[in-house]
């Protein structure tokens, strides 16, 4: 989806850099940080940081840039990008499955709307590689343009926690929630 809203607006860069200020309001962020969350170029970060800042979306400030809360399209502007912020299904596996044997991958909080959720993505695999694992979510999170609430676990710790009622795994599990892969058996929602 975000190719497609990128021909809107010129380029996936300047999706990214927008995404990131608004589901980010008030936070201050150098242009290095920027580069680092979208995971673009220094060069089409600065462009896309300069016809932002002449747009009056973003400010720049002597420690960094910051969103303009008073900017005249602010509301219908977030409201699109969240709109538009999916990545499919598809991408989620394949960037996580480079970090270990998945067996279970769920979606909630952010992805279904509830910003009352404790996670937003549950990953349960074999032989989980933590670098790897990390460098699968800021690839998720540079897409989307935020930062996501997750937890990971092995299979058989996971399956503990699920046979004695742990609380961060009912939470998330009676919950609305979908499971994008289920090798596991997780029961459906009672």
């Amino acid at each position: 989806m975000t190719k497609a809203v990128a021909h809107i607006f010129g380029s996936e860069a300047k999706v990214k850099v927008m995404r990131l200020f608004i589901y980010n309001r008030g936070s201050i962020f150098t242009t290095k940080t920027i580069i680092e969350r979208v995971k673009e170029s220094s060069k089409s970060v600065r462009k896309e940081l300069g016809a932002l800042v002449k747009a009056g979306l973003i400010k720049k400030r002597a420690k960094g840039f910051v969103l303009a809360d008073d900017y005249r399209y602010l509301s219908a502007l977030e409201h699109f990008m969240t709109d538009t912020s999916k990545v499919s299904e598809r991408d989620i596996v394949k960037k996580l499955s480079k970090a270990g044997n998945m067996r279970l991958v769920l979606t909630s909080g952010f992805f279904r709307h509830d910003p009352e959720a404790r996670v937003d993505l549950l990953v349960v695999g074999d032989k989980i590689k933590p670098k790897r694992l990390i460098s699968a979510i800021a690839s998720i999170e540079a897409d989307l343009g935020r930062e996501l609430r997750y937890a990971a676990f092995e299979t058989v710790d996971f399956k503990y926690r699920l046979g004695v009622y742990d609380k961060l795994i009912r939470d998330i599990l009676d919950y609305p929630h979908q499971k994008l892969i289920d090798k596991v058996g997780v029961p459906p929602l009672v």
